[in-house]
């Protein structure tokens, strides 16, 4: 089981209200993806981030997640939702089986 965490830095731009309609815009493209389990999105409570947005959400595989990443409707999401609004990421992908080899994750 893989852990798919990315943090954003958002643009200037976006209000406390753009952000509510990116943490909406998240949950309903990402969980229209099958291969997406157990979706998180928040904001950060520290304002002096530079990190104000994440989405978390587990797949089966490493294999599901690259799925993921070229699904159409990920693909749309970053086109229209991500990039105009954000300046930087960092994501982080994670195995959670204890003892697992994460070359066959």
């Amino acid at each position: 089981m893989i852990h798919h965490c990315v943090y954003f830095k958002l643009a200037p731009h976006v209000t406390p209200e753009l952000l509510e309609n990116l943490l909406i815009e998240t949950r309903i493209n990402l969980l229209k993806i099958p291969e997406v389990m157990n979706l998180k999105t928040g904001k950060n409570v520290n304002p002096q981030s530079e990190y104000q947005f994440f989405l978390a959400f587990d797949c089966e595989s490493l294999a599901k997640l690259e799925v993921y990443r070229q699904h159409p409707i990920h693909i749309k999401y970053l086109q229209e939702t991500i990039t105009p609004n954000t300046v930087a990421r960092f994501a982080q992908d994670f195995e959670m089986e204890p003892g697992k080899d994460v070359r066959y994750s």
